[in-house]
């Protein structure tokens, strides 16, 4: 096989960003997360403080989303919601694009809007992941967005907040990591469900994926790989 665990592992940002998630779920699943030493942990901005703090010391990074899920919030919240986040220990920030505005082809607000984010994530030596909410877009925006994340030095394009009428697909994977430039990542979120779709869309050049079976798709990876299986609890959260 061309990929370890550790590979694998941290391809993975185990999403805790469904509504209905307590805090025994999301403490869960931040255990979850540190059992299996994914990527990150996308949660509710709301439990970000607690997560950054419990996550301390681990290699596996605190993230939260910026105007989730629809992209409509001012340019003004969307900053403020970054720096909250980042003095709460946030690492990576998943920001959705103003879909509104992409739709109606207002390309100035469009990057306004997404720069003035990444810049002050930047500032903070974090990194970004533009969402682009694909289920919604022509590819010629999705080719737009991928060269403007390109110029405005986006960390990673994203397929999908998970919540769209839609999520990630081969083709657009294959078209943004086509047109987003070699220094922007590509990131998978919303259909994303097993060790062999994660497979196949790290042969396309994606480097994360947004998911929720986490320990059912890296407990199928270990088994291939001959490694034990990791005891965590629960497998499955709501999402994705």
């Amino acid at each position: 096989m061309d990929y370890s665990y550790p590979d694998i592992a941290k391809m993975i940002d185990h999403s805790l960003l469904n509504p209905t998630l307590t805090r025994d779920d999301l403490d869960q699943g931040i255990q979850l997360a540190l059992a299996y030493n994914v990527a990150s942990v996308c949660i509710l901005p709301y439990y970000l403080k607690r997560c950054a703090e419990s996550l301390a010391g681990s290699s596996v990074k605190a993230s939260t989303t910026i105007g989730f899920p629809h992209g409509g919030h001012t340019t003004a919240v969307k900053v403020a919601e970054a720096r909250r986040a980042l003095a709460d220990g946030g690492e990576e920030l998943d920001m959705v694009v103003n879909i509104s505005k992409v739709l109606s082809g207002d390309w100035d607000y469009v990057r306004g809007d997404l720069g003035a984010v990444i810049e002050a994530a930047h500032e903070a030596g974090k990194k970004v992941k533009v969402i682009f909410e694909n289920c919604y877009l022509k590819d010629d925006q999705k080719i737009r967005l991928c060269e403007i994340c390109g110029d405005l030095n986006a960390d990673w394009v994203k397929t999908s907040t998970g919540y769209g009428s839609g999520g990630a697909t081969l083709e657009d994977l294959q078209l943004m990591r086509k047109h987003a430039p070699a220094h922007v990542q590509v990131k998978a979120a919303g259909g994303v469900r097993d060790l062999d779709m994660l497979l196949r869309v790290r042969e396309i050049g994606v480097t994360r994926v947004g998911a929720t079976r986490t320990a059912a798709m890296l407990d199928e990876c270990r088994r291939r790989l001959g490694l034990a299986v990791i005891q965590a609890a629960p497998a499955v959260v709501p999402g994705y």
